[in-house]
């Protein structure tokens, strides 16, 4: 735990997360120092905060980040998207938040040349 640093990847609580702040306090009367981690949760934006001793292991998700290019909505929610060598990808839907869905469907419908690049983490 005491080798990752803010802009990292840590799992709190079962969930992946992206390091906004780490602080270290020093060893104490039982031993270990102590990192306190304040993170993002990758996928619902929540903050999560943990306490692990800087000498013990830590989970960090294998995060693999890939920028596509929205090339398509269907009425069911589908969406296609294509990545820099071309290759289509049609195994994704819009997202659950309606709020977010909505969103990305005014920025394709009203897209000019840039189009609307998506980023998916997985």
């Amino acid at each position: 735990a005491g080798k990752i640093r803010k802009g990292g990847h840590i799992v709190i609580k079962g969930r992946p997360c992206k390091v906004v702040d780490v602080s270290t306090s020093k060893t104490g009367k039982h031993g270990h120092a102590k990192a306190n981690f304040v993170a993002i949760d990758l996928f619902t934006g929540k903050k999560l905060e943990d306490i692990v001793p800087t000498s013990h292991n830590a989970e960090v998700p294998n995060v693999d980040r890939t920028e596509y290019e929205l090339i398509d909505i269907d009425e069911d929610g589908a969406i296609s998207l294509m990545d820099d060598k071309g290759e289509i990808r049609d195994d994704l839907n819009l997202p659950k938040d309606d709020e977010l869905a909505k969103k990305v469907k005014e920025l394709w419908e009203n897209s000019t040349d840039a189009g609307v690049i998506c980023v998916v983490l997985k």
